[in-house]
């Protein structure tokens, strides 16, 4: 799997370079975010620019994700999602958790200086 890490203005960057995120797929993403968040890193945002489809264990992913670097007092937003992605996240209830940004510049602003 194609899973990207950057840093922009103290903000770890998780790319993503797959069209489908689904079950398969998530033990590099997990990996990769679970580290982020082990590290001691408080803003991570992922960027789906890529991804045009996720499945119900990509939700649960993310949403455990997200309970992850909330309990270590940081933050976990998402930037570029698809609206086929937006659709999945808003049946679960999900949106009601991930703030979801239009663009990674967008999302990037959002956590302030």
């Amino acid at each position: 799997m194609n899973v990207t890490t950057t840093n922009v203005n103290g903000i770890s960057v998780v790319g993503v370079s797959e069209a489908k995120l689904t079950y398969p797929l998530l033990t590099d993403f997990v990996t990769a975010v679970t580290s982020l968040i082990e590290s001691g890193n408080k803003r991570i945002l992922i960027n789906l620019e890529n991804v045009s489809y996720v499945d119900s264990a990509t939700i649960g992913c993310l949403m455990d994700l997200y309970r992850q670097a909330s309990a270590a007092g940081g933050s976990l937003k998402l930037a570029g999602v698809q609206k086929r992605v937006e659709t999945m996240l808003t049946m679960t209830g999900a949106h009601n958790f991930l703030e979801v940004h239009a663009d990674q510049a967008s999302a990037v602003a959002s956590f302030g200086a």
